[in-house]
């Protein structure tokens, strides 16, 4: 059976890998001249099930306002002519309320720790090297009153089985000793055990690699025009260097997915949410990170990978905007500065942005269609390095008709009240 799978990002690749594995017949479009180079290029470097969380919360609303007025804050909106921008933030203010969150974060919690372990068991299976650590995530907070405030996130930690300690300032250090030298700057901290990092586009590089030569086909520079369908089915897909025909078909291409499935009246509340990120070389391995740390008070990620820090951050809703202004490297810069001065030679950094495919309910979209052999893998906000793994094997095993390992049945359209294929997925509790 021949399966096309649209989009070479971290996402695209696992699932072509698995397909693959499963004995298909499997073809990869991208626009891009390799794989992993939009939104998998340079992302924060986590994989972090430990923080598969919605962003949808009680408290967001609140501390929205606070945010876009704050010149560091970690949200930023600009606001655009389009519908589909509104829609999507009201669809999210309304999972603002503790028994959507508490739904919306088991439905992601599960699929994050199952992709976990898919790559760990990868990573033992075929050797791939990205630069990884499995030193655990640390929660880093500047003031006392947001260490007094996590009780909550212990509770849904608990209830979760996920390991974690919480630690004082020296407890800070003994996890990550760069940290010793700004002592005074935070107060504590929460440590998420089980997390690790690793360079998500030299993982999709190398994987890559594999997947071709187990008879995976490749095609780059190649920009998808249309999905062509016939009734319930899938006939084609129509590309600037022809027309490209499978039995089955998987749409992984993240934000932009929703543009190619809208004529197809497929319509999948994902948009993107912009992040930042500098890399920067590391001038002092004794001062750097060992793992991530994660910066609380500016919501910033910074993680060791190999030689380098990458420093991520920042929620920019305002379209599909590529543009890379100045100003809001200022954040990312300062929070490294601060807690990891003269680690980095910040002189050297570059600096980049991707679009995350955010939900508004927080969880990916995976799954059937209405259209037979129409998949979907896609959505996977913040936690599509998190989640690639698991998302693909879960597909794999569904295009194989084969049940997965998780029940992924919540995962699918169906939570959004749209008809797809099983019938017996049309009645799943609504986010």
């Amino acid at each position: 059976m021949r399966v096309l799978v649209l989009g070479a990002g971290v996402v695209g690749v696992t699932t072509a890998y698995y397909l693959a594995k499963a004995g298909f017949e499997v073809t990869v479009i991208d626009r891009q001249p390799g794989p992993g180079l939009e939104t998998s290029f340079a992302n924060a470097g986590e994989v972090s099930p430990g923080y598969a969380s919605p962003w949808a919360g009680p408290s967001v609303p609140r501390k929205a306002i606070q945010w876009m007025l704050d010149r560091h804050g970690p949200l930023v909106v600009r606001p655009q002519a389009d519908p589909a921008m509104w829609r999507w933030i009201f669809q999210m203010l309304r999972n603002c309320t503790a028994s959507r969150y508490a739904l919306n974060k088991s439905r992601m919690v599960g699929v994050a720790e199952y992709s976990r372990d898919c790559l760990r068991a990868l990573r033992a299976d075929i050797g791939i090297a990205y630069d990884e650590r499995s030193r655990g995530t640390l929660q880093l907070f500047r003031k006392q009153s947001q260490l007094d405030a996590i009780g909550g996130d212990v509770d849904i930690l608990r209830q979760y089985n996920v390991p974690f300690e919480v630690l004082d300032r020296a407890g800070c250090i003994r996890a990550e000793p760069g940290l010793a030298a700004v002592q005074n700057a935070f107060v504590g901290g929460l440590r998420l055990i089980d997390d690790e990092t690793g360079d998500c586009h030299l993982f999709t590089q190398r994987l890559e690699a594999v997947a071709a030569a187990l008879g995976v086909k490749f095609v780059y520079e190649t920009t998808i025009r249309s999905i062509d369908t016939q009734g319930s089915a899938v006939t084609g897909v129509t590309t600037d260097k022809g027309r490209f025909v499978a039995d089955r078909y998987v749409m992984a291409l993240g934000s932009f997915s929703p543009l190619l499935l809208r004529p197809l009246e497929v319509d999948i509340p994902v948009y993107p949410v912009k992040g930042y990120s500098i890399t920067v070389p590391i001038v002092d391995e004794a001062i750097s990170p060992q793992s991530t740390v994660m910066d609380e008070s500016y919501k910033v990620a910074i993680t060791r990978l190999g030689d380098r820090i990458r420093v991520g951050g920042t929620a920019e809703v305002g379209g599909y905007q590529p543009r890379l202004p100045l100003n809001r490297r200022v954040t990312l810069d300062r929070s490294l500065t601060d807690l990891f001065p003269g680690a980095g030679d910040l002189s050297k950094a570059t600096f980049w942005s991707g679009l995350r495919p955010m939900t508004p309910d927080g969880p990916p979209i995976i799954g059937p269609t209405r259209f037979d052999n129409l998949h979907l893998n896609t959505g996977h906000g913040t936690l599509g390095w998190t989640m690639a793994c698991g998302a693909a094997r879960v597909v794999a095993d569904q295009i194989q008709g084969r049940e997965p390992e998780i029940d992924a049945r919540a995962l699918s359209m169906a939570r959004y009240d749209q008809k797809i294929g099983p019938a017996s997925w049309k009645h799943l509790p609504r986010s």
